[in-house]
């Protein structure tokens, strides 16, 4: 069994917080951990490689999403109205995942993973990237 390192993303809360993350799950030995749900401050972690992209009108519609309609305060088994539903899976669809074959270059759309939407909380949503389920993850507002 190889040994395992732990990366915990912006331990001290001092980053700029303009960064957003998809980690795809995969048996890397490498996990990464988030303090994600606003202010309720949960701990998540996943096993994969991590992916930074680049979706600055996406990360500012995530957080005022979470910030300003739920407050900051998580939405951990949430029950999500369709309207929310909605709003949640056309901001993740908006972001591109550029995949490459080493000649060429395309982005293609994330997808909410709506089969796991009940651990969606802000700063942590799970998604499907070309390259398989992921979780979403940027600065916690808390």
């Amino acid at each position: 069994m190889t040994p395992r390192s732990f990366v915990f993303l912006d331990p001290d809360g001092t980053s700029a917080g303009g960064w957003l993350y998809a980690v795809v799950e995969a048996a890397t030995g490498v996990v990464y951990q988030q303090q994600y749900g606003g202010t309720a401050c949960r701990h998540g972690q996943v096993e994969g490689f991590l992916v930074p992209l680049f979706a600055r009108a996406e990360l500012d519609a995530l957080r005022e999403l979470f910030e300003k309609r739920f407050r900051g305060s998580g939405t951990w088994n949430h029950t999500w109205p369709d309207a929310e539903r909605d709003r949640l899976r056309g901001i993740v669809g908006s972001i591109r995942y550029w995949v490459s074959d080493g000649t060429t270059d395309e982005p293609h759309p994330l997808r909410l993973d709506e089969s796991r939407i009940r651990e969606a909380d802000e700063a942590w949503i799970p998604v499907i990237t070309p390259m398989g389920p992921a979780v979403l993850m940027w600065h916690n507002s808390d």
